[in-house]
């Protein structure tokens, strides 16, 4: 069915140069459904994840420090998302509590708010606790002979009060994270020492955050101070740049009847389309090998484990890239000749996780190597897996596609039937987690950028319930940057050590070992 959309509501899909076509097709999935992802099976070691032992990370590391001086190199970090969720049951206390009525530990044994019970007992472990304890003892002279929970309120109420320090509206990227002696560190710093720890060659990196532009002067603030005394340390230069979600990566809101959404005004709403939008900040990158690490994963100690590991994955990345170049190589030059077919036949579905057509074998030679060409020629990424924790979020799958085919993709629970029992087994059967942990190849065989537009599954979006001024709405976001957005791309999963994944998604995770100062 075709909107019939008003001159008005034209002139402000143009504005956000949207084509009509696409909030048409936007519009189809809300009314039509998304159809659910059938996973096949979970991708486990040796059938769709590699494991490699503490050898040939070694050595896969050291060979992509062997190429690395010839190649572009980035570290793309996605680092727009305010912190809200990480602060999620702070901001519902302060919404709920009566401290003329009842007592903080009443408040948690009457929610069962187990995160506050754990946020009060080790807030002294907190990297911005002394700033705020100093904060309140000047406000209020008589703070010390304060009742303990008069002081914990307090101490809330400024972490979050929208006058005082709001952390639940800021980025992620450039709050406190990791207390060291001399310093407080937040996740942009820990990313400055990553990029010259893994994403350097010939003594320089460049870094890549995607924001907010409303933040951006907050990050150049932290990037100013702390750059230099990096470079320094490090003898690498970190050049950093910024993008933004472009306007036309905005998706139509639709109310509960799949009718476009309008606000008091009668004005259409737009909302962002999610991570997935970033697949067109990618494309702009001028780089032969992008790390992709979302904002909040980093350690504050054993960072050269992890740059060992994000350089083993380059590694298997770029061996695998000289393969796929070669054959292809060999193709262009017409060197492929039918005893050569079944090489390239074992590398695509034994390296690659790529089934091919069953009847193959009753092609001509020349539509077997256009068939193989086809296979080959598309942009690479290598991503880490770790084991299944139990942390919320996505994980390696091997799904059935078109034509009955399965391909190895990143799946997330919502993507799939939970009232189908068989599939909602296969799901829970999972033994991997995503981390978002990807080295990407963005170049061809003769170094000519893809365009990553052409290798997204259009049909692998999300719909989402929200709210706006108190009314329920329908969101749509884009295929997800690691989900569909890369669904055609060649896909290779290696295990990596869980010590590689930190991602702090509540406060309280800024607790755990891997956050403290040791």
């Amino acid at each position: 069915m075709e909107e019939n959309f008003s001159k008005k509501d034209i002139d402000q899909i143009n504005s956000h140069e949207i084509s009509l076509q696409k909030i048409e097709q936007q519009l189809s999935f809300f009314r039509s459904g998304i159809a659910k992802i059938i996973i096949d099976r979970p991708a486990t070691i040796n059938d769709g994840i590699i494991k490699i032992s503490d050898e040939q990370a070694i050595f896969y590391a050291s060979f992509f420090d062997k190429k690395k001086q010839h190649l572009k190199l980035k570290k793309f970090v996605p680092a727009s998302g305010a912190a809200s969720r990480m602060f999620k049951f702070l901001s519902e206390f302060l919404n709920e509590f009566d401290i003329e009525n009842e007592t903080i530990n009443g408040y948690i044994n009457r929610k069962n708010d187990n995160n506050l019970s754990v946020f009060l007992a080790g807030m002294e472990k907190f990297p911005f606790f002394e700033s705020i304890n100093d904060k309140l003892k000047s406000n209020f002279p008589d703070f010390s002979s304060w009742q303990s929970d008069k002081k914990n309120l307090q101490f809330i109420k400024i972490l979050l009060d929208r006058n005082q320090l709001d952390f639940a509206n800021k980025p992620k990227g450039i709050l406190p994270f990791h207390n060291y002696e001399s310093s407080i560190a937040t996740p942009v710093e820990e990313h400055l020492k990553e990029s010259v720890s893994y994403a350097s060659s010939n003594s320089s990196a460049f870094l890549h955050f995607t924001i907010s532009e409303e933040h951006q002067q907050e990050f150049e603030t932290i990037i100013n101070l702390i750059k230099p005394v990096i470079e320094e340390t490090s003898k690498v230069k970190i050049d950093i740049n910024f993008s933004y979600q472009n306007k036309n990566t905005d998706t139509i809101a639709v109310d509960l009847d799949n009718n476009p959404f309008r606000d008091e005004n009668q004005n259409l709403v737009f909302r962002p389309g999610g991570h997935g939008a970033l697949i067109d900040n990618l494309n702009t990158l001028d780089a032969d090998l992008v790390f992709v690490k979302n904002i909040d994963n980093v350690i504050q100690n054993h960072v050269e484990y992890v740059a060992k590991y994000k350089k083993a994955l380059a590694g298997i990345l770029l061996t695998t890239q000289e393969q796929v170049f070669n054959y292809l190589s060999q193709i262009e030059k017409n060197q492929i000749q039918e005893k050569q077919i079944q090489e390239i036949f074992d590398f695509a579905t034994q390296k690659l996780n790529v089934e091919i057509i069953d009847d193959f074998d009753k092609y001509t030679l020349e539509n077997k190597i256009q068939y193989l060409t086809a296979i080959l020629n598309r942009p690479i990424r290598v991503c880490g897996m770790v084991k299944n924790e139990g942390e919320p979020g996505g994980g390696p799958f091997w799904i059935v596609g078109q034509k009955g085919k399965v391909s190895l993709q990143i799946i997330e629970s919502s993507q799939v039937d939970l009232n189908d029992v068989s599939q909602k087994n296969i799901l829970e059967a999972s033994t991997h987690f995503n981390p978002v942990d990807l080295v990407c190849g963005l170049k061809d065989y003769k170094g000519q950028k893809f365009d990553l537009a052409h290798f997204i599954n259009e049909n692998r979006g999300f719909i989402v319930y929200k709210t706006k001024n108190g009314k329920n709405l329908k969101g749509y976001e884009l295929p997800g940057l690691w989900n569909g957005a890369m669904a055609k791309w060649i896909t290779v999963f290696v295990e990596v050590p869980l010590i590689t994944f930190n991602p702090v998604k509540t406060v309280n995770d800024l607790l755990k070992a891997t956050h403290q100062h040791q």
